[in-house]
């Protein structure tokens, strides 16, 4: 994810970019072919360990089950209530706790600031980029495929499905502090915000989903922010913003 987006972007970008006439277009198509690839190593770890990659073997290795009672071990459908409360920490982290952190971080490290043109938010109060993107379904489509390769077939999969249930064996119980700092260290492309991506991941991802044994509560809580963003661009797709 870094090499695409930092060293092949660059090279791309002006000849995506420009035809599309909207900045950033070439770093979300190479971002998303890295989440896509992510997906692919996924299933070929899968099927090295498993023999196969039926969904029964997937299922069982991702831990892709309903909510397990953390004392008995069954499955308990009411544990999904957990989903509510986990749901809306995500938005409390992201306005209250992590930005601070983050700009703790950049302070200490001025190089690893997030450049000029990067920020999402700054794109969309302008005016003119938000005319562009009227009537651009296209760009509507592509992020739908970043966010199912984002926070479910790419990140999610991998960090939480494929890595998680294995690092007991060498982490213990702070396995989930441990995926936590992996998942921050991998943003790599967007170094700006890796403490908040080690506090949330470890928290908010890695420990629901070894609690209650089931990747679901990760994935479920991630996805959140793709359904924000997905009506987001969704309104300025349609003209309403």
């Amino acid at each position: 994810m870094a090499l695409l987006g930092w060293l092949v972007n660059p090279v791309l970008a002006p000849y995506i970019d420009q035809p599309a006439g909207i900045t950033g277009i070439a770093r979300v198509v190479l971002l998303t072919a890295g989440l896509i690839w992510q997906f692919i190593v996924s299933l070929a770890i899968v099927h090295r360990e498993e023999g196969n990659i039926f969904w029964s073997t997937i299922k069982q290795r991702l831990w892709l089950n309903t909510p397990r009672d953390p004392k008995t071990g069954k499955t308990r459908k009411k544990l999904w209530l957990w989903l509510i409360p986990l749901s809306l920490l995500v938005p409390a982290f992201s306005f209250a706790i992590t930005p601070t952190l983050n700009r703790v971080w950049v302070s200490i490290f001025p190089f690893l600031a997030e450049p000029p043109g990067y920020d999402f938010s700054e794109f969309m109060a302008s005016s003119e980029y938000r005319a562009q993107l009227v009537g651009a379904w296209w760009f509507f489509g592509l992020f739908m495929v970043l966010a199912v390769f984002n926070t479910f077939l790419g990140e999610e999969f991998l960090f939480r499905g494929v890595l998680l249930p294995k690092m007991n064996g060498v982490f213990g119980q702070w396995d989930w502090v441990a995926n936590g700092f992996l998942f921050g260290v991998y943003h790599l492309h967007q170094p700006w915000g890796i403490p908040g991506g080690i506090l949330v991941g470890a928290l908010l991802f890695a420990l629901p989903a070894k609690y209650f044994r089931s990747t679901w509560m990760a994935i479920v809580v991630h996805s959140g922010q793709s359904v924000f963003f997905g009506f987001l661009i969704l309104g300025l797709v349609l003209g309403l913003a």
